[in-house]
């Protein structure tokens, strides 16, 4: 355990202690002078005066002794604690030099007119990382192999991206076909909100529509108006249908097909800069052998990193893992959000609480932070150094990204600045990793 004082000027108004708890976590126990904690209820007393009624007093003029005589020592109590922990926390961090990384956890010791006001803030701090081997790690790569049923399904791709559409009048719905329908669907004979459409494309079998809706489709012509009744299932984003039966009102319009391009050397030159489709077919095996060859690169760095990390040695606190998972939800609503769908509709829809997604986050945000505090402590280690040539040029990929100018991302960024040379620092740290390994 740790006795520290404030600096010099402040020491006669407040002291600190710290304690050190398990897994990162850290008491301090803040001790307030009389004095100070006597600024606080006077100004928690100006703060209040004009709500309290007094007997004889116009609002506001009743004096503060006469107040705590009515109403007791302790009516300024709560807001005056209020008015000094901030700045007394504060104080304290400076002092102690502590990298907290959780919202405080505060509790209230003692309070008293005249007496020392104390009172403990539990926090996580930064945990010391310890490394072990993270050089020279040995990872075994699989045979990179592409198959012949790879290329063929990466070449129908393409002939289905180049298939034209073409309109079929002699016969009735087939699976496989385009139907092009209006519909509008009932449940008790009321129409439902987002139950209906108009001019919509809907291949049969895709199985995109609710329940049997296409097989009923199948041997009906253009023009025809049929009714098709169906089931929503029981688990149905929407509440309201879900279970239900309904009626869907439809109106074939047209019936389509796709007409796919014969597999030679004009659909070769169609599609690519190669003239026949033997040429076509290599180049297509030569840009998937390249994609995966990629891929296992990637796949290489992140165990090999994930084998530094778990080399290393590092507590963890319980409230910086709830802080990183609340930090995930929040990254993901605000995706979410820029996709028309809020937190509440996504929690709605998927049966979920709040509490029970930050919960299924905890393993990931665990990770996270261990991988981060591991490569930052290699940067260290490594003495790596991140030049403003290397911020510069980060900056102008994201302006070139965003389309906007680098003094444009470089106001955005602020003093966000320093968290991406961490980053970048860390980068490197991942490279040194990747490049010393057997």
């Amino acid at each position: 355990m740790d006795i520290l004082n404030i600096h010099q000027e402040d020491r006669d108004t407040m002291s600190v202690q710290v304690e050190k708890l398990e897994k990162s976590m850290v008491k301090l126990t803040i001790e307030v002078s009389p004095e100070e904690f006597e600024k606080g209820l006077q100004t928690a007393y100006l703060k209040n005066r004009n709500r309290i009624h007094v007997q004889g007093f116009r609002k506001g003029k009743a004096p503060r002794a006469l107040i705590e005589k009515m109403y007791g020592a302790g009516i300024f109590y709560e807001d005056a604690a209020n008015e000094v922990m901030p700045d007394a926390y504060e104080k304290a961090l400076e002092e102690t030099k502590l990298e907290v990384v959780s919202r405080p956890a505060v509790d209230i010791v003692s309070v008293g007119k005249g007496e020392p006001f104390v009172f403990t803030v539990e926090v996580a701090v930064k945990p010391e990382v310890v490394l072990g081997q993270y050089k020279e790690l040995e990872y075994t790569s699989a045979p990179i192999e592409v198959t012949e049923e790879e290329i063929e399904a990466e070449i129908r791709r393409t002939q289905e991206q180049n298939a034209r559409t073409i309109t079929v009048e002699d016969r009735a719905i087939v699976s496989g076909d385009i139907a092009v329908i209006d519909f509008e669907g009932f449940v008790d004979g009321e129409a439902f909100e987002g139950g209906k459409g108009t001019d919509y494309e809907l291949t049969i079998g895709s199985h995109s529509f609710v329940d049997t809706f296409e097989d009923q489709l199948i041997g009906k012509n253009a023009g025809d108006e049929v009714e098709v009744h169906v089931t929503f299932p029981e688990g149905y984003q929407s509440e309201a249908l879900a279970g239900k039966p309904a009626m869907f009102s439809v109106k074939i319009k047209s019936i389509k097909v796709k007409e796919l391009p014969e597999l030679d050397d004009d659909f070769a030159s169609d599609v690519s800069d190669y003239e026949t489709f033997a040429e076509y077919k290599e180049s297509v095996s030569a840009g998937l052998f390249e994609k995966k060859e990629k891929a296992a690169q990637e796949e290489k760095k992140s165990a090999l990193i994930d084998q530094a990390v778990d080399n290393a040695s590092l507590e963890v606190a319980d409230a910086m893992v709830e802080e990183e998972a609340r930090q995930i939800v929040d990254n993901y609503a605000q995706r979410m959000q820029g996709q028309g769908l809020t937190m509440e509709q996504y929690l709605q829809y998927s049966g979920k609480t709040m509490e029970q997604l930050v919960e299924e986050t905890k393993p990931n945000a665990l990770k996270n932070i261990r991988t981060r505090l591991v490569l930052e402590k290699i940067a260290q280690e490594e003495a790596i150094e991140v030049s403003e040539e290397d911020v510069e040029k980060e900056l102008q990929q994201m302006a070139d990204l965003y389309k906007l100018t680098l003094d444009q991302v470089k106001e955005y960024m602020g003093s966000q600045t320093e968290m991406l040379k961490k980053d970048l620092a860390a980068q490197k740290a991942e490279e040194l990793i990747y490049t010393s390994a057997k």
